[in-house]
């Protein structure tokens, strides 16, 4: 006891030169005389006050008194000490009082202190509290941060929501939750009812956000809070004010809470029946709402109906999809999305082209102008689809473009190829390069020049595949990549076409079953005979490797690597190992997706080892068809020859190979390849029956897919040469804020392209002193629409009641940017703004 009055007086006397102590109940004069207080002189007040006030205020008036008077303290009008008492301090030897000097708090405060005595009993909520004070504190401010400490957050109302928000028990986890009080309190909110703190809680929230309820309740606050943002969001009043708007913003948005805002969103969406309001409203009023995945079911699936019934405009579709990036929900929902804009972009490109063919040359420049991209479509549409795992939902889209990617792009373009094929008698396409003529005609002139290159071959990269693979590329700081096309040998297989790729001056299918290869008499078959035509052909000058065996390379190791030689070929193999095995073929869009991430980190391994330049091709590309093939799909043709040395599903290799109308016949000679043996495909897309092979991928054959082989040729420069979009402030012709909501549109400068990239920025407004008045948004500008009018956004800031304080001040609305790899943001353009409304006005406050 001794030792907390002795701490106690400590305190007083660091704010008082003169403390009072009365004993009201007569109890502890023995340990006012056994108080040691060095520099204090103690006095025990008898009948003598007009002698001591003497003393302590004229005769010692520079020495610190401690005055006991054993009994409680006289009446006013009785107290002849009063004026001294008045201006300095008391002591008190109650529990409030001694709680209240160990916080370092005045007798305003005893009401908190005995209002909320519970609280006060854990040192540990003390210590905690007195950390959180400061000196210019109102009791309403202690109380608050009274709240804070019950909920374990920061002392704001937001954090302290947070946090007891948090710890409420889920709806199927709580057994009373439908009782009349909201269902068993957490137990934080029990710490703050105990305390008393609950009916603080309720006020803030009444003050702030506009709750009012009969029966208060966590609960019941949050359908409260759902119900009216949901009312904004769909275009209603809300009955809260704008400050749990910015709430709820808030709440969604923080890392930390993200899952419980899930949680409570979705046991709202059920209370409130949020899925039947959805039902009746349609989904274009929908797109800045995101408080519930409901809202991105309903838009996903309306988008999915207008895109199959042809009631929607595709580049519409385009816009909304996009315009959901910013949604909570898109992650979770991102393979549904895309399915749904590349399954739009499919459908768009298919009713845009003409599929005429008048010769070879004229549908392969067709064909890598415009055509590949609905093999593009259709692979990013069927990955995404797969990926989404949502096969009712998308079920009728999903069959739309299958039947039409089948019948339309494959079957109707590979028979106009084909009649052009057939016509041609030998296998050219002038002026369209040849494979074989791919050494001299993109490598040789690297050597003359004295430049090291590097060429990757991955196996089956077809054409569509290397466009993206160069959008990628050129997205990259201080990468340049051109696309072109050369007309592949025949049969499109990847022993030829490997073997086409190599310096060579005559290529000869040999006559065993094996489809062997010998590039100027030598085997080409294996990285070892590759290799070995390379160092030949270039005097030493040239290496084979794989893939996998360069990847591991330290920095120094890949120099060492390359520091010999002027010509490096590097094969990966990731998309024909998948396509050609029927227990993988499934999954060769996957594999396509693995190969664009390698092949660009092998492009920065070489270009660490100071390969500027890097030639990227294959040695065919390939067909495939995610849905199970029917049975016209298949050339059921007995094959015959006199010897048949390999049968393929899209070629056969022989001699004496009997003629048949469903399979082209070439000599060696038609497809410039010396030596003897003959070749037959099936025509257009037809696949021929193998025992134990898969069919949806294939490859060999003469079509457009199989044939058109890219040659990207990658190179690097010094300097930077990326950019980001620029955002403009386009305010109205007035500056002027009166309503509780603010219209603002935004203008990205330029579309995105390769060069130009997307940015994200936050909106919001602030005060003079930097303090968020608003809710805010996250915004990506990503369009890359020519049309200035397709890249204006609009936003809507709703205001908080922060706002009220600086009516007739200034404001600013302001974009920031987050800085890379941290959680703070750098300003980026602002625009100001004159407060001219009392908001609280807007409110039912």
């Amino acid at each position: 006891m001794s030792d907390r009055i002795a701490l106690a007086l400590g305190k007083l006397f660091e704010r008082h030169r003169i403390v009072f102590w009365y004993d009201a109940k007569q109890e502890l004069r023995q340990e006012f005389h056994q108080l040691h207080l060095p520099d204090i002189e103690k006095v025990e007040i008898g009948n003598d006050e007009f002698g001591l006030k003497h003393r302590i205020l004229r005769g010692e008036p520079d020495h610190r008194f401690l005055l006991y008077h054993h009994g409680p303290r006289p009446a006013d009008l009785d107290n002849w000490l009063l004026d001294v008492l008045l201006a300095h301090g008391e002591f008190r030897t109650d529990q409030g009082a001694l709680w209240l000097a160990e916080l370092e708090l005045d007798q305003a405060f005893l009401p908190v202190i005995e209002e909320h005595a519970d609280f006060f009993q854990a040192t540990k909520r003390r210590e905690a509290l007195k950390k959180l004070i400061g000196g210019s504190d109102s009791p309403g401010q202690v109380r608050l941060k009274m709240l804070a400490v019950c909920a374990g957050s920061e002392p704001r109302l937001d954090a302290i929501l947070e946090n007891l928000l948090a710890d409420l028990p889920a709806l199927d986890e709580d057994p009373s939750s439908g009782a009349d009080d909201g269902g068993r309190p957490s137990e934080r909110m029990r710490l703050c009812e105990r305390s008393g703190l609950d009916r603080e809680l309720w006020k803030q929230l009444d003050v702030h956000f506009g709750y009012v309820s009969a029966t208060p309740g966590l609960r019941d606050f949050v359908l409260s809070l759902f119900k009216s943002c949901h009312a904004l969001g769909t275009g209603r009043q809300p009955h809260l004010t704008g400050d749990a708007v910015a709430f709820i913003k808030r709440w969604k948005d923080s890392r930390q809470h993200q899952a419980v805002f899930e949680r409570h969103s979705g046991e709202s969406a059920d209370l409130l029946d949020i899925e039947a309001d959805l039902d009746r409203r349609d989904f274009r009023d929908l797109m800045e709402h995101d408080l519930f995945r409901l809202v991105d079911l309903k838009i996903i699936s309306d988008l999915t109906r207008g895109l199959v019934q042809r009631t929607l405009a595709r580049n519409e579709v385009l816009t909304w999809v996009r315009q959901r990036r910013a949604s909570h929900w898109y992650d979770e929902f991102r393979d549904m999305y895309l399915a749904l804009e590349h399954g739009a972009l499919f459908l768009q490109a298919l009713e845009e082209t003409d599929l005429v063919v008048t010769s070879m040359a004229d549908g392969i420049e067709r064909y890598t102008r415009t055509w590949f991209r609905l093999d593009q479509t259709y692979r990013k549409f069927t990955l995404h689809a797969a990926r989404a795992g949502q096969a009712s939902l998308l079920g009728s889209l999903i069959e739309q473009v299958e039947g039409l990617y089948a019948n339309r792009c494959l079957l109707t373009l590979g028979d106009r190829w084909q009649e052009c094929v057939n016509s041609a008698s030998t296998w050219n396409a002038y002026p369209v390069p040849l494979q074989r003529r791919f050494f001299a005609e993109h490598v040789q002139g690297f050597r003359e020049r004295n430049t090291k290159v590097a060429v990757i071959i991955s196996d089956a990269l077809r054409y569509e595949i290397a466009d993206e693979l160069q959008t990628l590329i050129r997205q990259e700081d201080r990468y340049q990549a051109e696309l072109t096309a050369m007309l592949s040998v025949l049969p499109s297989y990847t022993q030829l076409g490997m073997a086409a790729l190599l310096p060579n001056r005559a290529l000869q299918i040999s006559d065993q079953e094996t489809g062997t290869v010998l590039v100027d008499g030598q085997p080409s078959q294996g990285l070892v005979n590759r290799d070995k035509i390379l160092f030949q052909g270039l005097d030493g000058r040239g290496k084979a490797v794989r893939f996998d065996d360069v990847m591991p390379l330290d920095r120094d190791a890949s120099r060492d690597l390359v520091r010999d030689v002027d010509v490096l070929y590097v094969y990966h193999n990731r998309i024909d190992a998948t396509g050609d095995k029927r227990d993988t073929e499934k999954q060769v869009f996957e594999a396509v997706e693995h190969t664009l991430e390698d092949l660009i980190r092998l492009v920065k391994k070489l270009a660490g080892a100071n390969i500027s330049h890097v030639l990227i091709t294959a040695d065919h590309g390939f067909l495939y068809q995610h849905r199970e093939l029917e049975e016209s799909d298949f050339a059921d043709i007995p094959v015959q020859g006199q010897p048949l040395l390999l049968r393929n599903r899209r070629f056969v290799l022989g001699k004496g190979l009997r003629a048949h109308a469903s399979l082209v016949h070439f000599t060696a000679s038609d497809l410039d390849l010396a030596g003897d043996v003959e070749v037959q495909i099936p025509r257009s897309v037809h696949r021929l029956r193998v025992q134990g092979s898969g069919s949806r991928f294939v490859h060999g054959g003469a079509t457009l897919q199989e044939v058109v082989v890219p040659v990207l040729h990658v190179s690097k420069k010094r300097q930077s040469d990326t950019s980001q979009v620029e955002v403009e402030i386009l305010r109205g012709a007035s500056s002027v804020i009166t309503t509780g909501q603010l219209a603002v549109t935004l203008f990205q400068g330029q579309p995105v392209s390769d060069k130009v990239h997307p940015r994200t920025l936050r909106i919001g407004i602030y005060d003079r002193s930097g303090e968020l008045i608003s809710n805010c948004h996250d915004l990506i500008f990503d369009r890359d629409s020519d049309n200035p009018r397709d890249r204006e956004m609009l936003v809507r800031l709703v205001l908080t009641s922060k706002a009220d304080a600086s009516n007739g001040k200034e404001v600013v609305l302001k974009l920031e940017e987050k800085v890379q790899g941290t959680t703070h943001y750098r300003e980026y353009r602002t625009v100001g703004y004159t407060m001219r409304k009392s908001f609280s006005q807007d409110f039912d406050l």
